[in-house]
């Protein structure tokens, strides 16, 4: 018989990077308890100060993906703690992790659900955008995937504020389009010289947008806002 134990309860500590603005996150099942590191391309010292202060014992290193904003610091975690980094589930103590393929903005991308509580999404999904990247694996993998589970997990993305599932099941534009909710866009843009339509415009993380475009070939991006020329507004 498994001694295995899910709390309920988790401790979470984020770092933000204060140009990147990606996050790195320390999980834990209880104070004095088991913890793992989801990505680590933020200031790390908070983090081993939280680990400090919770008395937690880290057992693993969890990347959603390999992007430098996202791993810069992984050296520093294995090298302090003796951990493994793990790209799939895990139990460890009382955290239990499950795996999700969320690829589009990287073939190997994963998001993690910790205790059935919350998801770490990675560059996938954040509030109010989506990630870049193929556009029909990350359609699926927002809709297909994240989209199918429940309202009240929260969302832990890979770059600034929390969020829930059912936050942006209401509010994300790429969403409330992609589920019918809302209709395509109209605007007329260009971006890189090419004529376009813009479906969706999002704020995006860092303030400076992100678009869902349809070229006139009948090709769809998501793109940064910068790449967007508007004439409209």
């Amino acid at each position: 018989m498994s001694n295995f134990v899910i709390y309920t309860n988790v401790i979470v500590e984020r770092s933000l990077h204060p140009d990147w603005l990606s996050n790195a996150y320390v999980i834990a099942d209880r104070p004095g308890g088991t913890a793992i590191f989801v990505d680590s391309g933020a200031p790390l010292e908070p983090l081993f100060e939280a680990v400090e202060r919770h008395r937690l014992h880290v057992t693993h290193l969890l990347t959603t993906h390999a992007d430098h904003d996202h791993i810069a610091g992984d050296a520093e975690i294995t090298a302090r703690y003796g951990v493994p980094i793990v790209k799939g589930d895990l139990q460890t103590g009382g955290l239990s992790i499950e795996a999700l393929p969320t690829p589009g903005h990287k073939d190997d991308h994963l998001a993690f659900v910790v205790n059935g509580k919350l998801c770490c999404t990675g560059d996938v999904l954040f509030k109010d955008a989506v990630g870049g990247g193929d556009f029909a694996q990350i359609r699926s993998s927002v809709m297909d995937v994240l989209m199918q589970l429940p309202d009240e997990l929260r969302v832990l993305p890979g770059h600034t504020d929390e969020t829930t599932i059912g936050r942006e099941r209401e509010h994300n534009p790429f969403v409330r389009v992609w589920s019918g909710v809302d209709p395509d866009g109209t605007e007329r843009v260009r971006v890189g010289g090419e004529e376009a339509t813009l479906v969706v415009w999002s704020p995006d993380y860092d303030g400076k947008g992100k678009a869902w475009v349809r070229f006139d070939d009948g090709r769809d991006a998501i793109i940064g806002g910068s790449r967007v020329e508007r004439t409209e507004g």
